[in-house]
């Protein structure tokens, strides 16, 4: 099931590069098992999944929701699939909404998305405080994260954001931020990335550039006040627009830009590391593909899955979430994202453990909250719009 492969060229490039980033239902009672009654007989118990990806995320559920539901009979898991750049926003305000009107959590159930949804849920009271009684297999993930995330949500999967490159044209990659940014000037529209609003590896370039100027705990600080430390980093990104792809083109998705890299026309991009791998393994991208991770490294990290508190099948949920942390799913997970487990390698195989040794430290995930949103709609007026 493991693709073994795919896990030593992610562990190959990060042993090299020592730092790794990383409508509404009514309101009801919460049903207190995960099937129900019904003329005598118990019916399974359907919640809705809402997620958002690319491609690849899609198809690990289609992989692992069939394999949970062949094991648990009383539990039917409904996705409901959001592309890759066309906004989760809707689906938080539907959450949101619901609330606000008393009609629970507008018939979500269980949400994927990124750490700013999890940071903006928290403080807009909309996730539940996972039970470890309920979710016995919360043990399996490090501790420290779910501290950080006060509990509120599973970080199913990790992966990073790297440089993805032609190896052809590119013999020696930038090693730190300050080498990339002049191979950038020096090879004039050979790079490319994304809208930042439209996936997370053009949104890990901006951030990366602009917390450049910033100290380091800013990473994880969401005050307001760390906006004011933004202008440096969007004067920079300004300034390199001129010098990348179409003199300030910037693709929608992220694969967007891996589009580019596979027909030539840009040598260089940021990219998710698990994107990368999985287009390697299907020849999707060029074999003179090749990956390189900058120093201090780009953001990346967790996905994360949150549960609405108002959820009226949250034990259907609890059972669901305890399957997706099972070593038997994350094998699933490793082998379909081709990055590293959501939970601690210790209850992985010693198969998967070997192919991550040296590789399993060095997440530089960065916790900015609602700020986020505010990079995005600055990035479109001070960068994009010039």
């Amino acid at each position: 099931m493991f693709r073994k492969k795919s896990a030593v060229m992610l562990v190959t490039l990060m042993t090299a590069t020592a730092a790794f980033v990383s409508g509404c239902g009514s309101s009801a009672t919460q049903s207190t098992s995960p099937a129900k009654e019904t003329a005598g007989t118990k019916q399974p118990v359907e919640f809705n999944f809402y997620f958002t990806g690319s491609q690849n995320v899609k198809d690990l559920w289609d992989t692992l929701i069939p394999m949970f539901e062949k094991q648990n009979a009383d539990v039917k898991v409904k996705p409901v699939y959001i592309p890759s750049g066309t906004g989760a926003q809707p689906t938080y305000d539907r959450i949101t909404a619901a609330k606000q009107a008393n009609k629970g959590s507008g018939d979500i159930d269980l949400y994927e998305d990124g750490l700013s949804y999890v940071t903006r849920g928290q403080k807009d009271g909309l996730w539940d405080t996972l039970p470890g009684d309920k979710i016995k297999n919360l043990a399996n993930v490090d501790e420290k994260t779910l501290k950080d995330i006060s509990n509120l949500a599973i970080p199913y999967r990790s992966s990073a954001v790297v440089l993805a490159y032609n190896s052809d044209k590119v013999k020696t990659p930038p090693t730190n931020l300050d080498e990339l940014y002049d191979w950038i000037k020096k090879n004039p529209a050979k790079f490319a990335y994304n809208d930042p609003s439209t996936g997370g590896s053009g949104n890990s370039f901006v951030a990366t550039t602009l917390y450049k100027f910033l100290p380091e705990e800013a990473i994880h600080n969401s005050d307001p006040s760390v906006e004011k430390g933004w202008d440096p980093g969007f004067a920079l990104l300004k300034e390199l627009g001129k010098s990348v792809y179409g003199k300030g083109i910037y693709p929608k998705k992220n694969q967007g830009t891996l589009d580019l890299l596979t027909s030539g026309e840009v040598d260089m991009i940021p990219a998710w590391s698990d994107m990368v791998l999985e287009q390697l393994a299907k020849g999707q991208l060029p074999k003179t593909t090749k990956m390189a991770q900058i120093k201090p490294g780009f953001n990346g990290g967790p996905t994360y899955l949150m549960v609405p508190k108002l959820s009226e099948k949250k034990d259907a949920v609890y059972k669901f979430l305890n399957f997706v942390l099972s070593s038997e799913a994350q094998a699933v997970v490793v082998d379909k994202m081709h990055g590293f487990p959501g939970i601690k390698l210790s209850n992985m195989s010693k198969e998967i453990q070997d192919s991550f040794k040296g590789a399993s430290e060095g997440f530089r995930s960065f916790n900015i909250g609602e700020l986020d949103k505010d990079m995005t709609k600055r990035w479109q007026s001070d960068v994009a719009a010039q």
